[in-house]
């Protein structure tokens, strides 16, 4: 069933149509219980990384068992045997609380990586774990099969801080690899995924 907005289709069977970077079609989504780590795996359970030159990940609620945690990634050219690729990358977040009285843009040193194998943030601020506050947003990942280039990535994220404040999240960076990744893992830096979903997505 395709949905149709104004002549125009936006999803049919499955897939959204053309729009930033182009079709977008559902690849793999893990749902968290209790989760010590979401892993995306080249050949596991239909995961594909080879198909596309432009990948999404979207994460959809993702709610902390941890007061204070921040989301990570690193990435696998052995099928997750290892997570440490060599990465640099470099992020920056604007924030806004709930009684209006504070609000800002920053630059943070202290979350980049300069060419070191340690996990990635994906937000400079940590996330609270109360009922109401989660994390969402999206990573993008690009031609990570390439034998030849860097793999170069790019993320945006909202995550409620524990004091109730509103971060917006982006960083970006470069694994300085060029063997192909195979795998990917997403996990909190202490505690579980409670809930929430991670999908996986190639763009046509």
């Amino acid at each position: 069933m395709a949905l149709i907005s104004n002549g125009s289709t936006i999803f049919d069977n499955g897939s959204m149509a053309s729009g930033f970077g182009g079709s977008m079609v559902l690849i793999k989504k893990l749902t968290a219980s209790s989760s010590g780590s979401l892993n995306f795996v080249h050949g596991t359970a239909g995961v594909d990384l080879t198909t596309y030159k432009e990948y999404m990940f979207t994460f959809n609620n993702l709610h902390a068992s941890a007061a204070e945690t921040w989301l990570q990634f690193q990435v696998s050219t052995n099928s997750g045997s290892n997570y440490n690729i060599s990465c640099t990358s470099t992020q920056f977040l604007a924030h806004h609380n709930e009684g209006d009285g504070n609000t800002g843009i920053n630059y943070y040193n202290g979350k980049d990586h300069a060419n070191d194998t340690g996990y990635i943030y994906l937000a400079a601020w940590e996330q609270g774990n109360d009922n109401d506050q989660s994390s969402s947003g999206m990573l993008k990942l690009y031609n990570p099969s390439s034998t030849t280039f860097q793999k170069h990535w790019l993320s945006t994220i909202s995550i409620c801080h524990p004091g109730d404040f509103c971060t917006d999240g982006h960083a970006s960076g470069y694994f300085n690899t060029t063997s192909a990744i195979n795998a990917i893992t997403f996990k909190f830096i202490s505690g579980n995924i409670d809930s929430g979903d991670i999908c996986l997505y190639g763009i046509i």
